[in-house]
């Protein structure tokens, strides 16, 4: 088992930082074959072996994976995914 964690700055409204995150999670949907929902401010991620969340405050989004066993030999690649989609729509990435 492996675990990500990322963290994001940004600037955006509210509004806005939700709009990020939802475009994160369809792009990590169609790349991975995730299902993902919203409960408040936290969007919840899963397929077999994969969970995590995205949570939003005001001035930072972050990511959290937790891989099962097949997927931890993928974790370099994943959170680089992860990190560059990230920075694409939030801002510069900060890797935690």
């Amino acid at each position: 088992m492996a675990d990500i964690n990322i963290v994001q700055e940004h600037s955006l409204t509210p509004k806005k930082a939700r709009d990020a995150a939802q475009k994160v999670a369809e792009k990590l949907a169609e790349e991975f074959d995730l299902a993902y929902e919203w409960d408040g401010d936290v969007l919840r991620f899963e397929r077999s072996g994969v969970n995590g969340t995205l949570t939003l405050t005001k001035h930072k989004a972050e990511m959290f994976i937790k891989l099962g066993f097949l997927f931890g030999a993928f974790a370099p690649v994943i959170q680089a995914k992860a990190t560059e989609k990230m920075a694409k729509i939030f801002g510069s990435a900060k890797p935690v």
